[in-house]
């Protein structure tokens, strides 16, 4: 096994503890190819599923794994014609039995630092779904949460402005201005330190690099 790997399943394994004791449940994938087989493994037949916009979801194979099935029902919004079949999907998403999404950043004492435009994927997170199943590459972590959301601010908002192309100060210079303008991509900022529900939240560390 090379250093990083040892590393990433080591720091994992740290991370996982602290999950357990903030009512998460955490899994160690070593590859994205481990993080599809465990994705799908815990998507039930015969249930709504959802997901809420992630780059490591696509870049894992995850969302191709889940349009290939045949026995869920999938809330795709990507399919939507219309703002308002747009907002529909995101209102059904609440409903959904299993929620799909990724994490800006995870700390190593266990808790998730999440900033969201809309605001649909952060409340999915919070309420809702009767699971919520979180992929993320082990390139989110950070040490604090001041970390995590110096994190999220300068390295992962950035390229995501850059992808939707939001003209935003953080697009131009590749660092965060604290912008308020129209195409501020960072309206809610959420730290999920526990679960309500035992075991609801699941994450799912990939020994990887992945998303932003």
């Amino acid at each position: 096994m090379e250093p990083k790997q040892s590393f990433y399943k080591t720091q994992a394994k740290t991370i996982i503890k602290q999950l357990e004791k903030r009512r998460m449940e955490g899994r160690y994938c070593p590859t994205r190819e481990d993080a599809v087989k465990t994705a799908m493994a815990l998507t039930a037949a015969d249930t709504t599923v959802s997901f809420g916009g992630s780059m490591t979801l696509a870049e894992t194979g995850i969302l191709d794994a889940l349009r290939q099935r045949d026995d869920i029902r999938l809330i795709d919004r990507s399919l939507a014609k219309t703002p308002e079949e747009i907002k529909q999907a995101y209102r059904d998403s609440f409903s959904a039995h299993t929620y799909f999404m990724s994490t800006n950043a995870i700390t190593l004492d266990g808790q998730l630092v999440n900033v969201d435009g809309n605001g649909n994927r952060v409340a999915a997170l919070i309420y809702g779904p009767d699971q919520v199943i979180v992929v993320a590459g082990m390139n989110k972590v950070a040490a604090t949460i001041d970390d995590a959301l110096r994190r999220v601010r300068n390295i992962a908002s950035p390229p995501n402005c850059i992808r939707l192309h939001k003209n935003t100060p953080c697009a131009a210079t590749g660092m965060c201005a604290e912008c308020l303008g129209d195409d501020c991509i960072c309206s809610q900022t959420v730290i999920t330190r526990r679960s309500g529900i035992v075991g609801r939240i699941k994450i799912l560390l990939v020994g990887e690099e992945l998303g932003y």
